[in-house]
């Protein structure tokens, strides 16, 4: 039994959070506005790649996983397992709810849609950070910059962080021999905003809200 008196709210802000995460991105998905950065640059890798998506999603972050396994082991736990095997079929159930909820949403609904994706990603990924029980892959990447090699703000290392993958998955797309007509279903606005607000916004929430309920 763990000594840590707050270990239980640990767990539950964790395991909500990482779920949440997956909601967000059920909400990106259906807005059709684009996906979040780390989403973009796998879409351009699965379409330079011809293996099954699932698959290379594994192996990337399994690459990414020992990244943090050298860098950071105290970056991995819980929260990194739960992403790693049940992100993908929350992801799917949350598309499937919305789809059956409002078949063909109109503009307003997927702006709706958007805003709330980015609400509760930002939400999410502060709670799992604050619980400090393990990230994402990705994740831990701004995470081990900021903290573990001491440069730079997180905010704005996430930001760098986000628009490297976008970079990196219109540049992938490309090299694919895709039509770039294409990138507007992996990559829009709404991976914009993402890659702007998200680090701004899970530092807010970081200071604001989870980190004081943990003390």
């Amino acid at each position: 039994m763990s000594k840590d008196p707050l270990f239980k709210k640990r767990v539950i802000m964790c395991v909500v959070g990482v779920v949440l995460s997956g909601v967000a991105v059920s909400f990106f998905k259906s807005a059709v506005f684009g996906v979040d950065p780390f989403q973009a640059f796998m879409s351009g890798l699965d379409a330079l790649i011809p293996i099954k998506y699932g698959t290379l999603y594994v192996l990337v972050n399994a690459v990414l996983l020992i990244f943090s396994l050298v860098f950071d082991k105290a970056r991995i736990g819980l929260g990194t397992l739960i992403n790693l095997f049940l992100l993908g079929y929350i992801v799917q159930f949350g598309v499937d709810i919305l789809a059956a909820a409002i078949p063909g949403p109109s503009l307003a609904v997927r702006v709706a849609y958007l805003l709330i994706g980015v609400l509760i990603a930002c939400v999410a990924a502060s709670m799992y950070f604050t619980a400090n029980m393990g990230v994402s892959t990705y994740d831990a990447i701004a995470l081990i910059i900021t903290e573990t090699w001491h440069k730079g703000v997180f905010k704005y290392v996430r930001i760098m962080t986000d628009f490297t993958c976008v970079a990196l998955g219109v540049a992938l797309f490309l090299l694919s021999g895709q039509e770039a007509s294409g990138l507007k279903a992996v990559i829009g606005i709404g991976t914009i905003i993402s890659a702007f607000m998200m680090g701004p916004m899970i530092d807010w929430f970081n200071i604001h809200l989870f980190g004081p309920m943990l003390k």
